[in-house]
């Protein structure tokens, strides 16, 4: 079979995988977005299929108020026989100075389906929790230190390990420092596995943009110390700007068959010809063989290498299972959550409502700028190229009622293509945008008191807003925009991905509704 990298398309960081017999699961980071920690599972480690979020309640997470890239990090998903253990980090700080506040929680479940227990809290001292199951019975809490008197890569001091008893439900015993990176710098992302007698302490280091990589270390002991890969890293893409699978890093690992491991690992695919990444930070795929008790990731022509590859061929058959993602949204049921999100709190859940029939309602919530109680209902992006449509019913009466489609990095990164209401024009369509903070909108074009459709065009860097009466004839309000601008790279350091949905605003009284009667998705 041929699996086409990556395995998880759009926004989708901070693979951590699981295999339960015969079933492959995976967890990947939310940050901001609403249910926390996206859960996958697959067969075949080609088609995933999406699992209910195990952060749903608001007594697991409440997010309300974080700033844009804070909250779920780096899940860490393990089985040890008995229960399922989900470990993950709300970060609250992290780009106000040299400080960050990273909580770490764990929860449980009997099933992967759920219900998950109320959060543990375990400690605070970095990001990146991981839990070890040994074969002794004993559990382990592994998670990188981050120490705010330095800079760059000192502020990652290292990776700690410290007992957890499952009993008692909290750490204990002695905190220890048991490794603390290669030269490559910025250790964190700690995984530990144990093979042969060996302990591997896999880690992610570079940060988690073009130098990125995944290194891996042994010792006969937990508490180490540990050795360095004789061919570090294990995987990345760093210094090779013609590999497809850019930022290769933060990965895991499981048995696969055959005497061979499955590799999943964190990713991004720049648009061409520049550094960005719309579609976010992706997971990917490779393959590993052991030697000297060693893993190597091979390549399909059977060589050792430490560089992601476009796919990956299994039981020499190149096969491929089509994929499509486009998708027809009618609202007629609540399936299409599986694929959208909201932000921050499960409290945002009451803006949305299904109508009778088929349908959306959305009623307005704060301005495209909240971190608190926004009505913005969005799914990924997971193709360069794609088109989407509405069919709106909306009938504003202020200049502070808006609704229609957004183009959504976060608050400040997006475009907004809403009907509003203008005093001198009446009805009309407007886009308004973020641009690093900075806000711009168009002139105001009147349209008609009718249901209006709504269309966003993406082809690569470029974009187009339509709006037509009658979904045959279109009009474009603003093409050739920048898309560009909707990725990690290019204001700030940020961990998200490009996002498209419906979003409802009304600034004066939260209460005005705009109907959406269907959503498309097509590629």
């Amino acid at each position: 079979m041929k699996i086409r990298n990556p395995i998880l398309s759009g926004f989708h960081p901070d693979p951590s995988i699981c295999k339960v017999k015969d079933t492959y699961y995976l967890a990947n980071s939310t940050f901001e977005w609403f249910p926390g920690v996206e859960l996958s599972y697959s067969k075949d480690l080609c088609t995933w299929r999406p699992l209910p979020s195990p952060l749903q309640r608001k007594t697991q997470l409440d997010m309300t108020g974080c700033e844009p890239s804070c909250g779920i990090w780096a899940p860490c998903l393990s089985y040890d026989g008995k229960l399922f253990y989900l470990i993950y980090t709300n970060v609250r700080t992290w780009n106000r100075g040299p400080w960050k506040d990273t909580p770490n929680f764990l929860v449980t479940a009997e099933k992967i389906e759920g219900p998950w227990s109320e959060p543990v809290y375990l400690n605070s001292s970095g990001f990146d929790p991981s839990l070890f199951h040994d074969t002794d019975g004993k559990k382990y809490l592994v998670n990188m230190e981050w120490d705010y008197r330095w800079k760059k890569e000192r502020n990652f001091s290292g990776i700690l390990l410290q007992e957890y008893d499952p009993v008692k439900k909290r750490p204990v015993g002695a905190i220890k420092k048991i490794f603390t990176g290669t030269d490559i710098g910025f250790v964190e992302g700690p995984h530990i596995f144990k093979r042969n007698g060996y302990y591997y302490l896999l880690t992610a280091e570079g940060c988690t943009f073009y130098n990125h990589a995944a290194s891996i270390a042994r010792s006969k002991n937990i508490e180490g110390p540990y050795e360095i890969h004789p061919s570090n890293p294990l995987i990345s893409s760093r210094g090779d700007d013609t590999l497809a699978i850019q930022k290769a890093g933060h990965a895991s690992l499981c048995d696969y068959k055959d005497g061979l491991w499955a590799l999943v690992f964190l990713c991004g695919r720049p648009l061409p010809g520049t550094t960005r990444c719309v579609l976010g930070r992706e997971t990917s795929l490779a393959l590993v063989k052991w030697q000297d008790d060693w893993p190597y990731v091979v390549h399909n022509d059977g060589s050792a290498a430490n560089t992601p590859e476009p796919y990956v061929i299994t039981d020499n058959d190149e096969s491929e299972i089509p994929h499509n993602s486009s998708r027809h949204y009618d609202f007629k049921d609540d399936g299409f959550y599986d694929d959208f999100k909201y932000l921050r709190t499960v409290d945002n859940r009451d803006f949305f409502k299904l109508k009778s029939g088929g349908g959306l309602e959305i009623r307005g919530g704060e301005s495209p700028c909240s971190t608190f109680h926004k009505a913005l209902l969005a799914r990924r992006q997971t193709d360069f190229s794609f088109t989407a449509v509405t069919r709106l019913h909306f009938e504003p009466e202020s200049f502070q009622h808006m609704a229609g489609l957004t183009y959504y990095y976060d608050e400040n990164l997006h475009y907004y293509f809403a009907v509003t209401k203008d005093e001198k024009k009446g009805r009309c369509l407007v886009i308004t945008s973020m641009d690093s903070g900075v806000f711009s909108k168009t002139p105001v074009l009147p349209i008609p008191e009718k249901d209006v459709y709504l269309k966003l065009e993406v082809e690569y860097a470029r974009g187009t807003f339509s709006y037509s009466p009658d979904n045959k004839e279109w009009v474009p309000v603003l093409k050739d925009f920048d898309t560009s601008i909707l990725s990690d790279d290019y204001f700030k350091d940020s961990f998200t991905g490009a996002f498209i949905g419906m979003m409802c605003t009304d600034t004066a009284a939260m209460a005005k509704c705009a109907d959406f009667l269907f959503f498309d998705y097509n590629v």
